[in-house]
């Protein structure tokens, strides 16, 4: 097919102005054609004149005549296309049988789309999760956000579809897509119900509500495949034998409201556990598996009126002339350099998004954001974070980025007495530079929390106090420099909500070449073990986990 790049059309021109347009720039008189979109974007380069810009396919009636046609022109904006199919590997000569069927941990994104492929190709993965599937998860949410009562097994971390299902659903990567790995995760999702544009937007999302109904739907496929999803199957111990992983041990409700545990046997586990299991992390170590330190970032939520962003990157303010042009709400990418050679940047930004209490245990507090498809609340909310490091965990132990995460969450908790911790950026900086303590918390009303697009109960608290010196500084400085690309960015009505803590692992999982850990049949796979910042990245690492599997051994037949 024939690749076309860099069309640009006035925003909101209706569809048949880009098929004119490719037939005008390919020389196409009558001659028949099919083309899709490739890839689209909006150019604000000269605001508030805005473009649509497109990369498009075009399929004539044959190769031959694509190459003549694309070699008549001589346009590097024209040029043949072919894409790179992905192909699942099948074993290898030294593959051996398995005794058992592989145990998938976790499923979120990595585990997830590891099962998926292990189903597909005959090896009946039995999937486990801690948390309560999708239906029951979305009520205990609820109740959480509304009473403040938490089921630290059914969370915003915890249940059906991990961490990502509570989030605007970014689909963007920095992962290298030379095997087509990028393309079959989308491919996947909008086979699931996704909409399809996550397969050609430049900054693809499917938002909280459609990824909670795709993921229901990936079940039932994994399901139909004939894999295995356990609910409240919370793994509590490794069997091991020789070296090498002999099975599991996991505990599950009775039917009397207590627990109960059983071993299932696999000589396959795969570790898609989250970033927040930090009770399976202590478990690993205490089972001898490979764990190093890893970075991470903390910081803040920074909720902005997204009428301020829409003017900011588009030139324009109206809601009436946005939905015209058919604009979506407007996004930024923000880094700073601080004197103290930290830096300073924007992470996970949600346009017409909300604020969210993700909390995940008792005594603890953590926030995320998340928006749904439409990206349509009146607020947008970013993190803007530090990388911290040895130095402010004060070791080098494979455990003290998370014991330092654990200590912010249980200040954080303390400061608002439960609630997510609120202050506007202006009494932030002023508290922190006068050296402060600040009022009592005091909680928000249903009008202002709604206002501010929070979800989970709040209050009004010295957030200026909670994160070390050298972090709090440059936080604010980040702010201010961010406020000369966009004004306004660290003025009035912008509200800071805290902890952002939940980043990243601060853990690694080691593994080797072949995916495993330095305990054989052991694969850390996806975020939680270190090997993926995403929705995307971790379901591609499930991926390769899955073929790293296939690679090495055949289904099990019994």
């Amino acid at each position: 097919m024939i690749e076309l790049s860099q069309i640009n059309l006035p925003c909101g021109s209706a569809r048949e102005m880009l098929e004119t347009k490719i037939r005008k720039k390919l020389r196409l008189r009558a001659e028949p054609f099919s083309w899709e979109i490739a890839r689209h974007s909006v150019d604000a380069r000269k605001k508030p004149v805005l473009f649509d810009t497109y990369t498009v396919h075009v399929s004539l009636e044959n190769m031959r005549r694509e190459m003549a046609l694309v070699s008549k022109l001589r346009d590097p904006k024209i040029r043949m296309f072919r894409e790179t199919p992905y192909c699942f590997p099948g074993p290898s000569e030294n593959s051996v049988k398995m005794k058992h069927r592989p145990v998938v941990i976790g499923s979120g994104p990595a585990g997830l789309f590891c099962a998926l492929m292990l189903a597909e190709h005959g090896y009946r993965p039995v999937l486990l999760e801690r948390g309560r599937k999708m239906e029951e998860r979305i009520g205990d949410v609820g109740t959480f956000w509304k009473t403040g009562k938490l089921d630290p097994s059914s969370n915003i971390q915890f249940g059906e579809g991990g961490a990502g299902t509570f989030s605007d659903g970014k689909l963007t990567t920095n992962v290298k897509d030379k095997s087509g790995r990028n393309a079959q995760v989308l491919r996947i999702f909008t086979s699931a119900g996704a909409p399809e544009d996550i397969l050609y937007e430049y900054h693809p999302h499917i938002g909280t509500d459609c990824l909670r109904e795709t993921i229901v739907n990936l079940r039932q496929e994994l399901i139909g495949a004939g894999g295995e999803v356990r609910f409240e199957s919370q793994v509590t111990d490794l069997l091991i034998r020789g070296g090498h992983v002999a099975g599991v041990r996991v505990e599950t409700p009775d039917e009397h409201g207590g627990k109960k545990t059983y071993e299932l046997d696999a000589d396959v586990v795969i570790l898609a556990i989250g970033h927040s299991a930090r009770d399976t992390i202590r478990m690993l170590r205490s089972k001898g598996v490979p764990l190093t330190q890893k970075r991470f970032a903390v910081g803040f939520r920074v909720v902005h009126p997204q009428s301020l962003i829409n003017a900011r990157q588009y030139g324009i303010r109206d809601e009436g002339e946005m939905r015209r042009l058919h604009l979506p709400a407007a996004t930024y990418k923000l880094t700073a350099q601080m004197p103290s050679g930290r830096g300073v940047y924007s992470f996970c930004m949600c346009p017409g998004g909300y604020v969210v209490n993700a909390s995940s245990e008792n005594g603890r507090l953590a926030v995320n954001g998340m928006s749904h498809h439409a990206r349509d609340s009146k607020r947008a909310n970013s993190a803007i974070i530090m990388t911290v490091g040895p130095e402010e965990f004060g070791s080098f132990d494979a455990l003290a980025g998370m014991r330092f995460q654990e200590k912010l969450e249980s200040d954080a908790f303390r400061l608002a007495e439960g609630r997510i911790p609120v202050e506007s950026f202006e009494a932030f900086a002023e508290g922190f530079e006068q050296k402060t303590d600040g009022a009592p918390p005091s909680a928000l009303s249903e009008e202002e929390t709604e206002d501010l697009c929070l979800l989970g109960r709040s209050a009004y608290a010295p957030l200026h106090t909670l994160l070390p010196y050298g972090l709090t500084e440059d936080f604010i400085g980040g702010m201010r420099q961010f406020d000369r690309t966009i004004p306004g960015f660290a003025g009035k009505d912008v509200w800071v909500c805290g902890l952002e803590s939940r980043t990243s692992s601060p853990v690694r999982i080691t593994r080797d070449d072949t995916f495993q850990s330095e305990l054989r049949g052991l694969y850390p796979c996806g975020e939680g073990a270190g090997y993926a910042g995403g929705i995307m990245s971790a379901a591609i690492d499930g991926l390769k986990t899955a073929e790293a599997v296939a690679s090495a051994y055949r289904p099990f037949d019994g």
